[in-house]
């Protein structure tokens, strides 16, 4: 027979395992808070919270352009001006928080002033699909909690916000770092929108969540409050693009149903980048042989399916004596058609090159 031991069971957190109550009625066991809401797995909506995945730069350091441009997996800069911060995988080289390998960082390369309708900032898309069961635009909208590891050589209130796939409605929050350049773990819970318009069970934009890096007078707002516009950022909330030299570093991102922060969701690396190979796969090594003479098709499967028919893109993978006719994509497999110039046959060897398929939010 198995037996529940229960240890100091009252209103106050445990400080030798067994299982507590707090006041509000939220149960830690072990010294583990469970969920308040919603499961005890898959919880964390978001996709590479510890930034692990970079299949597009591999660490490498970029500089956005006036764009909004995937760098880490999953996660979008946006940049209102060019050249005014650089970002990467474990970029400045800092120990991430215990229990992380890795982190994105961002530099800022001036002190600009931001322009009032200019945003720059660090986003993540969450697909319908994962989103529609919070329920939001409804009077059943569920309250979510977001939780993170922040670091920046800046100190005091920063912000970001929570906006609908048509960005008119807004929720900017705020935060506190109080020391510099020390990691520091922020949680912030925001009651579900009631109003607005926020799609379903389709695979487009469920919710954007940013980090705001800076935003214009325009694109700031009251935190803790839905707003029906496009707010980025929360009302004086410190500029990291307006320091020459400062930093802004994050990782653990996670975001679970209910009004209480869970440890993070670590998943398994094969998971995970399963995850974002629902968006993005990079191929850069890849042969198979062409056993029909002259003019073939090739239909080649995915390493998952992905949202939606990608957009590829490809460079130098051909070997001699092939000459594509054409290259597509479809969120389960690439397509090729292919002939070979000598009238027989051939081996298609990508290794000297790569295939990128992007369905990105």
């Amino acid at each position: 027979m198995s037996t529940l031991r229960v240890n100091n069971l009252q209103n106050t957190a445990t400080t030798d395992g067994g299982i507590s109550i707090d006041a509000s009625g939220h149960v830690t066991v072990d010294d583990l808070q469970m969920p308040s809401a919603g499961p005890l797995s898959n919880r964390n909506k978001i996709i590479n919270g510890d930034m692990r995945i970079d299949q597009r730069n591999s660490g490498a350091e970029a500089n956005p352009a006036v764009d909004s441009t995937y760098y880490l997996d999953r996660w979008k800069t946006t940049s209102g001006a060019a050249s005014k911060f650089k970002i990467g995988q474990n970029a400045g080289s800092v120990t991430p928080p215990a229990g992380f390998s890795n982190y994105l960082g961002c530099t800022s390369l001036s002190s600009y002033s931001v322009g009032a309708t200019e945003t720059f900032n660090v986003t993540q898309a969450i697909e319908g699909f994962n989103f529609a069961d919070m329920q939001w635009g409804t009077s059943n909208a569920k309250t979510v909690t977001l939780s993170f590891w922040v670091r920046s050589s800046l100190t005091g209130t920063f912000g970001g916000a929570f906006r609908n796939s048509a960005v008119n409605r807004s929720y900017p929050f705020s935060y506190t770092i109080s020391a510099s350049n020390t990691w520091e773990q922020k949680t912030v819970t925001i009651a579900g929108d009631t109003t607005g318009t926020w799609i379903g069970s389709t695979n487009g934009i469920g919710v954007l969540i940013g980090f705001s890096l800076g935003s214009g007078s325009s694109r700031v707002g009251t935190a803790g409050a839905w707003a029906g516009t496009n707010y980025t950022g929360a009302t004086g909330q410190t500029s990291v693009v307006g320091t020459n030299g400062a930093t802004f570093y994050i990782t653990g991102v996670q975001l679970e149903v209910g009004s209480v922060a869970t440890p993070f969701e670590h998943r398994s690396y094969g998971d995970e980048l399963a995850l974002c190979q629902r968006y993005y796969q990079k191929y850069t090594s890849l042969a198979f042989r062409q056993y029909v003479a002259n003019i073939s098709r090739l239909d080649v499967p995915l390493a998952v399916v992905m949202r939606a028919d990608p957009i590829v893109t490809s460079s130098g993978w051909f070997g001699a004596g092939l000459q594509t006719d054409g290259v597509s994509a479809y969120a389960n497999a690439i397509r090729y058609d292919f002939q070979y110039s000598g009238g027989g046959t051939g081996v298609i060897d990508i290794s000297a090159g790569s295939i990128i398929l992007s369905a990105e939010l």
